[in-house]
């Protein structure tokens, strides 16, 4: 409650931890039917002090008129079965507020009660009476947040905005326990204009969990990716609401974020810095580098005295176009180390793969061949601004701490610095597997990449292809099977008995490597570059047909669960 971070007192690791569309998946909670209810009340110039709305203001809204009480009764009577036959948990704004709304429903002949820190002594007597149906219809403030287990809980009630993303779970979280007498849990949501920094998206990812959409394109598609069980029906005006509210929060132009650097210090007691700002403002990084760096955003807000736009451009677009498009501890700590001795390297210290990783460096930042007279001089170029050095440090330990998965080593007959299971972007690729060195860049663009040196080559999958990026020509069918088998269908002229498609079919006696990098889609929901997965070396386990042939290869580890996930949708439809 006092707005600091816990995660620093535990060297700003998370363990282990579940979302709640994996419990659900999982069947570890039990699912919900979610109703945005359009609410008449207008909150858009409620005062709106340290990141929430000022709460006397919300009572005296709230308990000023019967007007929305008959709107909820409403609500209730619509999307319940019985309305007098609930068991339901109504989250109030404060004890004014609870105590108003349990007085109203007794006058609508509803068995209604309140619960606040004023009669918490009764606390046992009406959670027992909400137990057995003698009241149907309980409001609390904050007291049933946290610690409180009643599995028979079926239905609740928002009828305050929850600014809070940890507590809206909490709450949602009382209603979600599983039990036997209970099929899903209902939630009623009353949703009216809201201020402008009230943030719906957050709620919503949280229910929807990790997609390859926008939210507000979730909303717009009617939440096609939610958990097994589970809906969301918004009313036609809340739904206007949430999408107009979405809008205008994902629209962050330059002067909005600066806005919003120079508000930071009256919402927050926590330090103004990159990580604190893009959590409190519950903001991706890609809105931020779509935009300028953030020390010159902090430099324009007049946050920071000096600054320097050296290496401004390239650096920005590293981080914009290659880092947020790359997963891989190793590649990242590697690039970090470098960082936090100001890129002043001496080449002759480095081993063969930490040579490849600075190339790959080199073509991350500039872009382009050579450039400089040695690859040595191109990274301590990088280091020559130390107030961007910083920044890229601050990303780098983000981008670190964002990683939920273990990467792991492959043994290939030569010396290359990719991991398995890693995201790597395909001039990333390229530069690691020699088709890029630092005189000549690569300029393949195709589907495969073969490099006769090595005896490998390299196939680019894009599992869900859209006629935008696609040829129907190219439009190919990949997919896979099982964690270990995955489908592939080659270009339109590979044939089994010559030249490329008999190849794949001798790859074996030819000791040819085939090496699988696959990604969902070409772009990601900010319009970036998606980066591919390494899953490994394939083994050719059978094919048919011709022009194009269809490859079922033998994966020597099952893919990581997070693309197995979307590799398995496409297999089914």
């Amino acid at each position: 409650m006092d707005g600091e971070d816990i995660l620093e007192d535990f060297d700003n690791k998370i363990a282990a931890e579940i979302r709640l569309p994996e419990a659900m998946n999982k069947k570890l909670l039990c699912p919900f039917q979610y109703f945005g209810i359009t609410d008449s009340i207008d909150l858009s110039n409620v005062k709106w002090i340290k990141g929430r709305y000022v709460v006397s203001e919300l009572t005296d809204i709230y308990t000023e008129s019967d007007r929305r009480v008959n709107e909820i009764i409403n609500a209730l009577d619509k999307y319940t079965k019985d309305i007098n036959d609930v068991r339901a948990l109504g989250y109030c704004v404060s004890m004014e507020h609870a105590k108003y709304m349990a007085e109203k429903f007794l006058l609508a002949g509803l068995k209604a009660d309140y619960l606040t820190c004023n009669n918490s002594k009764n606390r046992i007597q009406i959670r027992q009476k909400l137990e057995k149906k003698d009241i149907n219809y309980l409001f609390v403030v904050d007291i049933f947040n946290e610690g409180i287990d009643i599995p028979e809980i079926d239905t609740l009630l928002f009828l305050r905005p929850t600014e809070s993303l940890t507590v809206f779970l909490q709450q949602l979280g009382r209603g979600l326990r599983l039990y036997e007498e209970k099929d899903c849990l209902t939630v009623l949501d009353f949703v009216g204009n809201s201020h402008s920094e009230y943030n719906f998206e957050n709620k919503f990812r949280a229910l929807i969990g990790k997609s390859n959409t926008t939210v507000l394109k979730e909303i717009e598609d009617n939440f096609p990716h939610l958990p097994l069980g589970c809906s969301i029906v918004l009313e036609k005006k809340s739904k206007e609401t949430i999408l107009n509210n979405i809008a205008t929060a994902t629209s962050l132009s330059r002067k909005k974020i600066i806005k919003k650097i120079l508000d930071y210090q009256h919402q927050t007691n926590l330090p103004l810095t990159l990580k604190n700002f893009i959590r409190f403002y519950n903001m991706p990084l890609q809105s931020i580098y779509k935009r300028a760096s953030w020390k010159r955003l902090c430099y324009e807000a007049g946050k920071l005295n000096d600054f320097n736009s050296e290496n401004e451009k390239a650096i920005v677009s590293a981080i914009s176009n290659k880092w947020l498009s790359t997963n891989s501890l190793s590649y990242f700590s590697f690039i970090l180390k470098l960082a936090k001795q100001n890129f002043k390297i001496n080449i002759s210290t480095f081993s063969k793969n930490e040579e490849t990783m600075l190339l790959m460096l080199h073509y991350d930042v500039w872009q382009k061949e050579g450039g400089f007279s040695s690859i040595e001089k191109s990274i301590r170029k990088i280091g020559v601004n130390t107030i961007l050095v910083e920044e890229i440090k601050e990303v780098l330990e983000l981008l670190i701490e964002k990683i939920d998965f273990k990467e792991l080593s492959i043994s290939l007959p030569y010396i290359q610095p990719l991991k398995l299971h890693s995201r790597y972007t395909r001039d990333q690729i390229l530069t690691a597997f020699q088709f890029s060195s630092f005189n000549k860049k690569s300029s393949n663009r195709e589907g495969t990449a073969l490099n006769k040196d090595l005896n490998t080559e390299i196939l680019f999958i894009n599992l869900l292809k859209s006629e935008e990026n696609f040829s129907p020509t190219t439009m190919y069918d990949d997919y896979a099977v099982t964690e270990s088998l995955f489908h592939w269908q080659t270009q339109n002229s590979a044939r089994p008995d010559l030249g490329k498609g008999l190849s794949y079919i001798k790859h074996k006696e030819e000791e040819k490597r085939i090496l699988l990098f696959v990604r969902e889609k070409a772009k990601d929901e900010y319009g970036n570059s998606i980066g591919y997965v390494f899953i490994g070396e394939g083994e050719l386990k059978d094919y048919k047909g011709s022009k194009p042939m269809s490859i079922n290869w033998e994966l020597q580890e099952p893919m990581p669960h997070y693309l197995w996930k979307d590799a398995a949708k496409l297999s089914i439809g």
